[in-house]
């Protein structure tokens, strides 16, 4: 008997014929590119190092682009930010000891905000790895223990054979629901030993679905429909899993308020009539959602920021849906569905009856303005009008990625992401430095459009040397920088807790200066002149800097 599987398996005569006379010349490096280009890839980011120059030279055999960055850390952002706009697993090369450890903190993020980044680091020759001090350069003790706890899988190679089949392993693996960042790691020696082995041609790491059990949506189902007050919160993972409009579609058969967290910007139109928009550090909304009777969370582990401080404490029956075993119900208990959001949500769609309610767009109505009352009454009319005049100089269908700073955390709650999966930022993990190299990642992603990225003075300094980068490659990217000689956020917080503010003021270059050395355009500007000079650097080709002098303030909390 002859099966189907037993007929796609049995190679064609060419086949035969090309794989019993590879091309010279090649080795380890090049079934490693060989294998990316094979699974999808298109474009790789990194930089080069000595243990890892097998894979670089490969490189120039191979039609992949790659795009280098100056910094470990910034590559891993940009590669991030490709990943997250792609939504394909993207690579990210580097070498060994301190140019993998230097990666560390993006991997951090592309774990928190699940980014598919397939990270792939030389390590030292074969002889030295297992423990022993041979005294090579670079030489970690055990390298992959420093990822492990931070990526979702480590994959280890010692033979070149293991290459294809490690990569299709970690491909799969970053691309499975949740996404995240995977590590594989090849000795020196592995890398760069001649191959007779095949060009890697026949590749399959298709992700399994994370399809949700039928009797938890059943019940899920009946909850909502019969509920008095429903309620939703879309995260991240209605993003990433191209679920915007099965929400939408959801929500307004059961007329249900639809709040979205700051990794689910967009997740749901801004000026919907069911819309709560993102104000979830406002106790209006979180006063709002702890009334509702049947709350849906949808790709969100309900952490920290989403939370309100971890303040929120719904009186009613909870449903969350969850494509992360590890989050959930870690915060609240209630019916946990381990589930891919956008499968969850045809499901739901398909069983749930309509239910109306007409007083539900005025409850919301009403919500919304309680949260413009209580910020009108702060005085915070300059950050309003910078966030408004970024707002309308950057096209709807532009990436924007923002660092951690002030003008970022007012954009969280209140900037309009108009479209789905188009505004970033590193809220997952938290650390400076995001937003430039991310930009360009997602700007090599798709040079059509221009990308914006916002960064206060502190964190611009991180990424500083990108600009050589943006330069090189001629990114579209144009970087605002609010310059207000510090780390504003944290000399908010230090005045606010201890009276004054320690190690937070900062000498900091000309930014338009530095810039216009790299041969980068850069314009300072004004409060009264940003939208205009933002609009034109954003319609110009190539990268450009903006400079905004101004002390932002944020609005004040209502979870202490």
């Amino acid at each position: 008997m002859t099966h189907d599987h037993d007929l796609v398996l049995r190679p064609t005569a060419r086949q035969v014929a090309a794989a019993l006379n590879p091309p010279a010349g090649r080795n380890g490096g090049d079934l490693v590119v060989e294998a990316l280009a094979g699974l999808g890839a298109t474009t790789v980011f990194g930089l080069p190092g000595q243990h890892a120059l097998g894979m670089f030279d490969a490189l120039r055999r191979s039609d992949l682009e790659y795009v280098g960055l100056r910094v470990e850390n910034n590559a891993g952002f940009a590669a991030d930010a490709h990943g997250r706009i792609t939504g394909e697993a993207t690579p990210l090369l580097l070498s060994t000891g301190p140019g993998a450890l230097t990666s560390l903190a993006a991997l951090q993020e592309a774990a928190a905000a699940s980014a598919p980044v397939l990270a792939i680091s030389s390590q030292v020759p074969s002889a030295g790895i297992g423990g022993g001090r041979h005294g090579y350069l670079h030489e970690l003790r055990d390298q992959k223990a420093s990822f492990r706890d931070v990526v979702k899988s480590v994959h280890t190679v010692r033979t070149a054979s293991q290459i294809p089949s490690a990569i299709a392993a970690a491909w799969e693996s970053a691309l499975t629901a949740p996404h995240g960042p995977v590590w594989v790691e090849i000795p020196q020696d592995v890398l760069l030993a001649e191959t007779t082995l095949p060009v890697v041609t026949g590749l399959d790491a298709t992700p399994r679905d994370l399809v949700p059990r039928p009797e938890l949506t059943a019940v899920a189902a009946h909850l909502l429909q019969s509920a008095e007050r429903p309620a939703i919160i879309a995260g991240g993972g209605v993003v990433r899993s191209d679920a915007s409009g099965k929400l939408v579609a959801l929500a307004e058969k059961l007329d249900a308020p639809v709040v979205t967290t700051f990794g689910g910007k967009g997740a749901f139109p801004w000026e919907h009539p069911l819309s709560m928009q993102s104000w979830l550090e406002d106790r209006h909304t979180t006063d709002f959602l702890e009334d509702a009777d049947v709350l849906l969370v949808v790709g969100s582990g309900l952490g920290e920021l989403s939370s309100n401080y971890h303040t929120f404490a719904p009186r009613g029956r909870v449903i969350q849906i969850e494509a992360d075993l590890g989050k959930l119900e870690s915060n609240h208990a209630g019916l946990g569905i381990h589930a891919d959001a956008r499968i969850a949500l045809t499901a739901l769609l398909e069983t749930v009856e309509d239910r109306r309610d007409p007083s539900a767009a005025e409850r919301v109505s009403a919500l919304l303005a309680k949260v413009r009352e209580r910020i009108a009454g702060q005085e915070l009319t300059l950050e309003q009008e910078v966030l408004a005049a970024v707002r309308e100089a950057l096209p709807d269908d532009s990436p924007s990625f923002w660092d951690m700073t002030i003008l970022a955390y007012w954009a969280w709650s209140a900037f309009d992401a108009r479209r789905p999966n188009t505004m970033h930022s590193a809220q997952g993990a938290g650390g400076l430095g995001y937003g430039f190299p991310a930009a360009l990642g997602a700007a090599a992603a798709d040079r059509t459009r221009p990308v914006l990225a916002v960064s206060g003075d502190g964190g611009a300094m991180y990424s500083i040397a990108e600009l050589a980068s943006a330069k090189q490659y001629e990114l579209p990217v144009t970087w605002l920088i609010v310059d207000d000689g510090g780390y504003g956020i944290l000399r908010e917080y230090m005045t606010d807790a201890f009276g004054e503010a320690t190690a937070t003021e900062l000498s900091r270059p000309d930014f338009v200066a530095l810039a216009e050395s790299f041969g980068v355009p850069s314009v300072r500007t004004t409060t009264e002149s940003l939208r205009e000079d933002l609009a034109k650097a954003l319609a110009q080709p190539g990268p450009s800097v903006v400079v905004l002098p101004a002390v932002l303030r944020m609005f004040a909390p209502t979870h202490l």
